[in-house]
């Protein structure tokens, strides 16, 4: 990290782009174990989304930079080599704080310019990952959100969202707001080693159940899907079924991207831990980031009709644009997209 007269250079977006932010201070915590915050002052809360970015909103709003879930195959991860960390451990263990996210943000929206657009939440690294619970930045962005009158979009993993439902209902009275779950695995075991700082699948279902039973229509990212992995008949049955049952009103998969330094991480974890499947994955993947148009084809064979036998085909889907690699809230006319 560069530091520079105490501060700390940070993107303030989602996208490349360097920005500075005054630092308050690096903080460890006990129940933190091996993680520093650094807490900021940043001085912007809206980032635009370049239209080359093909994505079904403009602006988005992160509350961090760097993500506790530790995910193998985030998207996200490159985004930390622009604060001079690495896309490994330091994304995992670095996590950028915004503390006046809420109060920039209603600067903001109160401008003139402001056309009320969607503001996509959950498009970079969680809003919703355990730091929230001691930071609790997103009641502030939520309610500056519902205020102005802009509609917004979540996507989270963190069951922390439970929490805020009073409140969701609450700006969902004065806005559109859309909630998306992300929950890919059914196998428990497999979740923690791929994605260790999560919450359980099963936490997971109960938390797409509360979001139904509070009024919401839950979409679910099936999303990555771990090619040899989580790709098989009986896993995506399982967890389908499971969506179904919790009260998810559809779904999206798609095969999983290794972008940047995203992919020698992921491969790192894959030689240690399933090394057979090193000579599939360098066939797949080839030197690009994404899987090859025929298992992308076959992937989506699969699902289609799991999807269908249990009712999620109907409700508008939640698109990920394969130009971005990013899981990205919004409605399209398809139920079922993949990449």
């Amino acid at each position: 990290m560069r530091w520079s007269d105490q501060g700390v250079v940070v993107d303030d977006g989602a996208l490349p782009g360097l920005g500075k932010a005054g630092l308050v201070r690096s903080v460890q915590t006990p129940e933190f174990e091996g993680v520093t915050f650094h807490e900021v002052l940043a001085k912007s809360a809206l980032n635009q989304v370049p239209d080359a970015a093909n994505l079904p909103f403009r602006f988005t709003v992160n509350t961090f930079r760097g993500c506790t879930h530790a995910c193998r195959y985030c998207f996200a991860r490159p985004t930390h080599e622009y604060l001079d960390l690495d896309a490994g451990r330091d994304f995992d263990s670095q996590v950028v704080v915004k503390l006046n996210v809420a109060a920039v943000l209603r600067k903001e929206l109160r401008r003139r310019s402001w056309t009320r657009e969607t503001v996509a939440l959950g498009t970079n690294t969680d809003p919703y990952q355990r730091a929230e619970g001691r930071y609790r930045l997103m009641p502030g962005v939520i309610s500056a959100l519902a205020e102005s009158a802009t509609p917004f979009s979540i996507l989270t993993k963190g069951t922390l969202l439970r929490r805020d439902l009073p409140l969701l209902r609450q700006a969902a009275q004065k806005v559109p707001v859309s909630i998306g779950i992300s929950l890919a695995f059914y196998d428990a075991e497999l979740q923690k080693a791929i994605e260790p700082g999560t919450p359980s699948p099963k936490a997971r279902l109960e938390l797409i159940r509360a979001v139904a039973d509070a009024g919401f229509a839950p979409h679910v990212m099936v999303a990555p899907v771990i090619p040899y992995l989580t790709d098989s008949v009986s896993h995506l049955e399982s967890l389908i079924a499971a969506l179904a049952d919790a009260g998810a009103a559809g779904v999206t998969a798609f095969p999983m991207h290794l972008r940047g330094a995203t992919k020698p991480w992921f491969l790192e974890w894959l030689a240690a831990e399933h090394p057979a499947l090193v000579r599939r994955y360098r066939g797949l993947y080839g030197r690009g980031a994404y899987v090859t148009p025929e298992y992308s084809a076959w992937l989506a064979a699969r699902m289609r009709p799991l999807v269908e036998r249990h009712g999620l085909s109907g409700a508008a889907g939640l698109r990920a644009a394969a130009s971005a690699g990013a899981p990205a809230p919004g409605p399209t006319p398809e139920a079922l997209t993949l990449f």
